[in-house]
């Protein structure tokens, strides 16, 4: 687990590809579609019996009294659908249609009996009725089968901030701590203004009360329990972390406490996903758009103790007009006492929702995913009573115009430098980085849903995740140019600290992802995937 200690390592490849298939991995997205011969309608053209002869002349059987179709298709890519019509059919020529719902068609000639494979790409996310013609004009005869089809990926709606569990009030759970080994059984879907139905879910998950280190994994009702973790603590700890997470078909998600004593923990939702059209993703690479140490996006100085600013995020540095959402990495830094921040939409009051927990001197870093406001502005709470230094980089955005699907997959780990199983194993040096390929260059992939944690940690660091410019083969050929160094951080740390933090790492054009340790001190490194976006 992220979470455990091991011993020190020798050096090794610091470049590699990932053991992971991204399409067994997303394999319980996909879906299965039939509609057998028994549904196909016929009917008679104009002129049959008057074809009859002719028919019979071209050596069709009169009337090709068994013209069928048998459909059979599947969802493999998030906007896509491979489709295999079985025509039975006497021998005749036949004029073959295909509408796939949206608008579009194929057409194309058979010669009686056959198998036919096509595929097709929806623009948008949603339901279709794909229907199949198939007219035998020599004997004037027309069948025609359809079904109704749904495409695998999601796409994501803008929710709360709104705390959905909270133990300490019985908010979502019963009061009280969640006991060791224990979980919480938490409704997504229905409640609320969430719909029955979502697929995945965006939450900030947070333990406090803690008396003992230990972990939280968060997974969909119904889903094997994975290895992974998503939140790390100590005792005496407040800990947040972002987690994008697959609902069980029930609505509800698991909150497993891995650690030794009981705890509280919160659930606070900042958006879901669904099979229907909204908003789809696109990433960046992470883009500085706040620090108030230096006067960027607010005023220079510390954000003053339970004061608000907003912040312009549509139509700045790349991110286009009109997003409905943004992803960023949330960090505080230089804080003279505990407490948090809370960021949520501009033009709205500040729900009673954390984004980032912090305690006197510490920096730390937390993944948000928030709606945008009207004005395309994002507004950031110090919950404070006195003042800290905000920086805030933006990653991605959702917007109608993005066509970045979500697809969950079940969760998997990338890298363990613990293990020597692992693609790449050994301590990750200080200024260094590791050069992971994901996807390659597998076409349609816009980003991935990481969990980044660092372990046996020997200094104070930051790390920083980022598209590589290189291909795998690159660095094999030593061809490789020197990746640009990133100044965004994803997470921070303290000598001996174990620190964990979501990321939605771009793909960029290679589908090779840098981790740097921005630290002057080793550290281990664990990387966890929980689904990617797909534009395809």
């Amino acid at each position: 687990m992220a979470h455990a200690a091991d011993p020190g390592k020798p050096a090794a490849n610091r470049v590699a590809a990932s053991a992971v298939d991204l399409d067994k991995a997303a394999a319980s997205s996909n879906q299965k579609f039939s509609s057998p011969a028994d549904r196909t309608v016929r009917r008679s053209l104009p002129g049959a019996q008057d074809k009859a002869a002719t028919a019979q002349a071209q050596g069709a059987a009169v009337g090709n009294q068994d013209l069928a179709i048998v459909l059979n298709a599947a969802t493999e890519t998030a906007h896509g659908l491979t489709l295999n019509t079985e025509i039975v059919s006497a021998p005749a020529t036949l004029a073959v249609t295909i509408e796939w719902g949206d608008g579009k068609k194929d057409t194309t000639t058979a010669g009686g009996s056959t198998t036919l494979t096509n595929q097709h790409t929806y623009a948008e996310l949603g339901e279709y009725t794909v229907k199949v013609t198939v007219k035998d004009t020599a004997n004037q005869a027309e069948v025609v089968n359809d079904f109704q089809i749904q495409t695998a990926g999601s796409d994501f709606t803008p929710y709360g901030p709104t705390r959905l569990l909270d133990t300490r009030s019985g908010i979502g759970a019963a009061k009280g701590k969640v006991p060791a080994r224990g979980t919480a059984h938490l409704k997504v879907g229905g409640n609320g203004g969430i719909p029955a139905g979502v697929t995945a879910v965006v939450l900030n998950v947070t333990a406090t009360n803690t008396t003992e280190a230990g972990h939280v994994t968060v997974f969909g009702s119904g889903h094997e329990q994975p290895i992974t973790s998503n939140v790390n603590f100590e005792a005496g700890q407040t800990v947040p972390n972002l987690v994008v997470v697959p609902v069980g078909k029930d609505g509800y998600v698991e909150l497993f406490n891995g650690g030794w004593q009981s705890i509280d923990l919160l659930a606070d939702v900042t958006g879901y996903f669904t099979r229907s059209a909204s908003s789809g993703y696109a990433s960046m690479t992470p883009t500085r758009f706040v620090d108030s140490r230096e006067g960027l996006g607010t005023a220079k100085g510390q954000v003053a103790g339970q004061a608000v600013f907003s912040t312009q995020i549509s139509g700045l540095r790349g991110v286009p007009q009109g997003v409905s959402a943004v992803a960023l990495n949330v960090t505080v830094t230089n804080p003279k006492e505990t407490g948090h921040l809370t960021v949520f939409p501009s033009g709205q009051t500040a729900p009673s929702t954390s984004s980032v927990n912090f305690s006197a001197g510490q920096t730390i870093a937390n993944s948000v995913i928030v709606p945008v406001g009207a004005d395309g502005k994002i507004s950031v709470r110090n919950g404070a009573w006195a003042g800290a230094d905000v920086i805030v980089d933006v990653v991605g955005y959702y917007s109608t115009a993005s066509n970045g699907a979500y697809v969950p997959s079940a969760p998997g780990r990338l890298i363990d430098s613990r293990d020597p199983e692992s693609p790449i194993y050994g301590e990750l040096p200080g200024r260094m980085y590791f050069a992971l390929e994901i996807s390659g260059d597998e076409p349609g992939i816009a980003g991935y849903v990481l969990n980044t944690t660092v372990t046996n940690t020997q200094g104070a660091g930051f790390l920083s995740v980022a598209p590589d410019p290189n291909r795998l083969e690159d660095y094999w050929d030593e061809t490789a140019v020197n990746p640009t160094r990133p100044t965004a951080s994803t997470l921070n740390w303290t000598a001996g600290k174990t620190v964990p933090n979501l990321v939605q790492a771009s793909a960029g054009t290679t589908g090779v992802v840098d981790f740097w340790n921005q630290g002057w001190e080793p550290t281990d490194l664990i990387v966890d995937m929980f689904g990617y976006y797909e534009t395809k």
